[in-house]
């Protein structure tokens, strides 16, 4: 299937309530994943790397960079501490709200 044809589908998809409400829960979890991705790259760190300067194990590095739960503040700045990065969380409206 081509990109465009998947496009065309999310496009008709996003009408239905319940995926829209998922898709937007994912694209959250998502977002954190990227950041969490991009950091570490920015550092020029591996998994195994970022793992030893936050005392744990590359799995977990791996399980937080899939977006799969949601991570802890206190994790976030552990996070940030090994990548040589700053945490901010902002608060923004909400989409239509």
């Amino acid at each position: 299937m081509s990109g465009a044809k998947l496009d065309d589908l999310h496009r008709e998809w996003l009408k239905r309530p319940g995926y829209k409400a998922e898709y937007e829960k994912l694209a959250e979890a998502f977002g954190i994943a990227s950041a969490l991705i991009e950091a570490r790259a920015r550092a020029g760190l591996t998994q195994e790397e970022v793992a030893e300067r936050m005392h744990t194990s590359q799995t977990v590095i791996a399980r937080l960079e899939s977006g799969r739960g949601k991570p802890s503040t206190r994790t976030l700045e552990r996070f940030a501490e090994a990548t040589g990065s700053r945490l901010r969380i902002v608060f923004e409206p909400a989409v239509g709200g």
